[in-house]
């Protein structure tokens, strides 16, 4: 039953950030311990966080990263799709900030006015373009999107931001 659930919300043409796995009571479901004059209750399942579609292009890791970063390539360009609030707290030295959620637009804009909005060059179509955001969700949905613009070699750092604190990576400040 799990199984299909999580199938069915995969498959289907609606995004979805979570799928719980098990009965749709998992979470709720309390299991007990015995302590001399007391009883501790602790959740039995914990939910899971799945992506909303598999990736479609490469997965990068942390350490794939980190090379990136430290020896940038013209043929790769890192883009973080926070929204610059959240860039101008840290970013991955050499990325670039295009957000997703109030620039949804970006990656459809003929060069001249891409230009006019960001102050820089888009993306070139012909190179890789590496996308991150804070937890992986955004830069999934942007992958998505600049497959289906033509983007030929698209990739994603799933653990993203988080990921990049988490195992100490540099943070450049704009």
């Amino acid at each position: 039953m799990a199984a299909r659930l999580a199938y069915s919300a995969l498959a289907s043409s609606v995004c979805r950030s979570t799928v719980r796995t098990g009965p749709a009571a998992a979470t709720s479901r309390i299991s007990s311990l015995q302590q001399p004059g007391r009883r501790v209750l602790r959740p039995a399942f914990v939910p899971v966080r799945w992506h909303s579609a598999p990736p479609k292009g490469k997965v990068y890791q942390f350490q794939d990263m980190q090379q990136f970063s430290g020896s940038p390539s013209s043929d790769r360009i890192l883009v973080d799709v926070r929204e610059p609030s959240e860039y101008k707290d840290g970013y991955i030295p050499g990325a670039i900030n295009i957000p997703i959620k109030s620039q949804p637009d970006a990656i459809f804009l003929p060069e001249d006015e891409f230009e006019d909005r960001f102050g820089f060059s888009k993306p070139d179509p012909e190179k890789e373009v590496v996308f991150y955001c804070k937890s992986g969700v955004r830069s999934s949905a942007a992958a998505q999107l600049a497959k289906q613009h033509g983007y030929k070699d698209v990739a994603e750092y799933r653990g993203s931001w988080l990921d990049w604190q988490k195992n100490g990576g540099e943070a450049k400040k704009p």
